[in-house]
């Protein structure tokens, strides 16, 4: 009895319908997969800001609390949380009603490269988050498009 070499064992391996299938439904799930990825890590960066400025925020409370009158420097915060990495942080001014006694304002600004965002920017005041001055989209806002105090 003579055998033939590949009449009786199977073929092994895959056809190249098979991969290029298996190449195309990768395409298509990264196609989906690497911009939601890429969201959610601008998110949390902008993250980074909100935090920042809500300890900035409870430091100029307690800054009023003893002085009577809003910090016009950062320095002069005891503020608890480091120095934000992709944000430049810029420098405290009035408020709503002009003069620090009552009200002050801080803007940080994206920087670097923020996935397509551009250099959007985070405003809080001694309201809270304002909506109205910021730049940042919804998508990536760790609080929402509603805005409001934090």
């Amino acid at each position: 009895m003579q055998i033939k070499p590949n009449a009786s064992r199977p073929r092994s391996g895959f056809t190249l319908v098979e991969l290029a299938v298996v190449v195309v439904i990768i395409g298509v799930l990264a196609a989906f997969g690497v911009p939601r990825f890429l969201q959610s890590v601008e998110r949390s960066k902008a993250s980074e800001a909100f935090s920042y400025l809500s300890a900035v925020r409870t430091a100029q409370e307690r800054y009023h609390a003893r002085e009577g009158t809003y910090a016009s420097d950062l320095g002069d915060l005891d503020i608890q949380s480091p120095t934000p990495k992709y944000f430049t942080v810029g420098t405290i001014g009035p408020g709503s009603t002009t003069d620090l006694e009552d009200s002050w304002t801080l803007t940080l600004t994206r920087s670097g490269s923020s996935a397509g965002y551009g250099a959007y920017t985070v405003t809080f005041t001694d309201q809270g988050y304002d909506a109205t001055n910021s730049t940042i989209v919804s998508e990536i806002n760790p609080i929402g498009s509603t805005g409001g105090s934090t």
